[in-house]
């Protein structure tokens, strides 16, 4: 116990002794460390972040639409049906919602000019499987699918083009031969851009009602909202199987889901954090370098120390342990200091980030770089350290 207090008084004395050095030193090792704590924690949160969004879509969601030759004439016994929706849902296991649409264009005349909307009849689920939230008014009920009333929600682009400030809950909106009275104003939950049936000017009505505009009641699109997201591929293969068993040979459906888009997406946010994993330990490996040169220096420098106190009876090991414990000081206290700096920082510029996004930073971040940064002292340290360990007391003691 008397052997390990002088070896630590020495060593801090000796880090006082040169303040701004050890600073200095210190400050690759701090840069170090903040950089893994906030590489760590930014990849977790943008891969978090990437993923909601995509899952917002809807990750347990396979969606199917019939595929036809284009320009040649389809038998309607090759179109999907409501009866091919009862059938999934109670033929298929561990599905949660099923939900049908047909969509197509229609005009609307605001102020004089016509504009092309879409026109989307919905099932009854359609709202809960995509997501879309309802900003004013409501969704459709019961009564509306079954009554076919004449209701419908419209995007909110729509709704500022068509009646401006005004609330349109309650008013007509006239698409095509026939008015609807606005019970709703929604957005997509995540904004597809164009990408699915939702257009920035879109119109649902209930399902029901398509006919009127048709003349049939089958379907064009159709989602399937499976329980669990292991449950997207076998179901995904099971809906297709199901669909083409249903219906006439020479169909074809086009039976997609988003794992393919959420594996890409993990892949790309892997990638990112290795690289950027690459490049603080590289910064700690240039901030250990920098230890071993100092401490090559310091060991230079202290020759006639060194031999002084193993002329009075000190022993290898405690010149070893001596300057390893110096570097190992640099390098654990400029940890800490990093770590602090890189927790530090994304409490900060939380409140510039927007409302739904939190950045908080994760246990693993701060072990990986108290460990990292204090073992990177220690390496790089040894070897001066067995330099000042081995040199002999009398060659010590004539150094100048």
């Amino acid at each position: 116990m008397m052997i390990g207090r002088e070896t630590w008084s020495v060593a801090i004395d000796a880090l006082r002794a040169n303040k701004l050095r050890a600073f200095l030193t210190m400050l690759g090792v701090v840069i170090g460390s903040a950089c893994i704590v906030l590489v760590v924690t930014v990849s977790l949160t943008g891969r978090r972040y990437i993923l909601q969004q995509i899952e917002s879509i809807g990750s347990n969601i396979i969606s199917a639409q019939a595929v036809h030759s284009p320009g040649a004439a389809t038998a309607l016994n090759y179109e999907m049906t409501l009866s091919d929706m009862e059938a999934i849902q109670q033929g298929i296991p561990n599905v949660s919602l099923v939900a049908g649409t047909r969509i197509m264009d229609m005009d609307v005349v605001v102020n004089g000019t016509e504009y092309t909307v879409s026109l989307i009849g919905v099932t009854q689920s359609y709202e809960e499987i995509r997501h879309l939230v309802i900003l004013r008014g409501r969704y459709f009920d019961d009564d509306d699918m079954a009554a076919r009333n004449k209701v419908c929600l419209i995007t909110d682009n729509l709704a500022k083009r068509v009646f401006g400030a005004q609330n349109p809950i309650g008013l007509p909106i006239r698409l095509g031969e026939l008015t609807f009275t606005v019970v709703g104003v929604f957005r997509e939950r995540v904004s597809t851009y164009g990408l699915s049936e939702i257009q920035s000017d879109s119109v649902l009505i209930p399902f029901s009602l398509m006919k009127y505009y048709t003349g049939d009641d089958y379907l064009r699109g159709l989602y399937v909202q499976m329980a669990t997201p292991d449950d997207v591929a076998p179901g995904t293969k099971r809906v297709e199987e199901l669909l083409l068993a249903r219906h006439p040979p020479g169909s074809a459906f086009e039976v997609q889901n988003l794992n393919g888009i959420l594996n890409v997406a993990k892949q790309i946010s892997s990638a990112l954090t290795i690289v950027l994993l690459v490049i603080a330990l590289i910064a700690l490996i240039v901030s250990g370098i920098g230890i071993m040169n100092i401490m090559l220096v310091t060991v230079t420098e202290r020759t006639r120390e060194i031999g002084v106190r193993r002329a009075i009876g000190a022993r290898r090991t405690e010149i070893l342990y001596q300057f390893l414990l110096e570097s190992s000081l640099i390098s654990g206290v400029g940890a800490v200091l990093g770590v602090l700096a890189g927790v530090s920082i994304p409490v900060l510029v939380q409140p510039l980030l927007p409302g739904n996004l939190r950045v908080p930073v994760p246990w693993i971040a701060v072990v990986v770089a108290l460990g990292v940064s204090c073992l990177t002292g220690a390496f790089f340290g040894y070897l001066p350290a067995s330099k000042a360990a081995a040199l002999q007391p009398t060659e010590s003691l004539r150094y100048e």
